[in-house]
């Protein structure tokens, strides 16, 4: 039991160390982060004027990264006033019960093509599921520029009930996607 202990000790704080080496960036002006979905067959897209994001994140340590994103709902625009009324409603995000989705994840993992995938938590409307991020960070001068994509099961999360349910009408898949302007803190 004691070795167990140890080892559980031993693993955290090799996690800790490795997070040290990532530089905390902050998102600057100029930042989106987006959806995209399907409504009758036809594509729609929209964006969250409102989040807060804090990243930690270095090339030579890409396991390191961390990230803990947090979405005003309220905030969506997809430039359609009739859809932009229906997503903070009961059907949708339910923004009275539940304002904020929060996708918190630590660690990425080097992929094809430069990529890094990370896979966090998603709590949307009081459910909490496993989301994997497909990532790009490219230098900018001594800044970054991140890009992100996601795809959502919006059945998965309660995104979309009773009459808006049926995905012929609304797709099943959501996808997230963000282009952000980093700096380093």
């Amino acid at each position: 039991m004691k070795t167990l202990a140890l080892f559980a000790a031993l693993t955290l704080s090799a996690g800790f160390a490795a997070a040290a080496h990532a530089t905390a960036w902050r998102v600057l002006p100029g930042s989106t982060l987006g959806f995209a979905g399907s409504f009758q067959g036809a594509g729609f897209s929209g964006r969250f004027k409102r989040y807060t994001a804090v990243i930690a994140w270095d090339p030579a340590h890409p396991q390191a990264c961390h990230f803990d994103v947090e979405v005003d709902l309220a905030s969506a625009d997809t430039a359609n006033s009739q859809r932009d009324q229906l997503l903070p409603g009961a059907d949708f995000f339910d923004v009275a019960k539940f304002p904020q989705a929060r996708f918190v994840a630590s660690g990425c993992k080097a992929v094809a093509g430069g990529a890094l995938t990370s896979t966090g938590t998603l709590s949307l409307r009081g459910i909490s599921r496993p989301v994997a991020l497909t990532l790009h960070f490219a230098p900018q001068g001594k800044d970054e520029v991140l890009t992100v994509t996601a795809n959502l099961d919006r059945l998965v999360f309660g995104i979309g009930s009773g009459e808006w349910a049926d995905p012929s009408t609304i797709g099943r898949v959501v996808t997230v996607n963000a282009r952000l302007l980093l700096a380093p803190q």
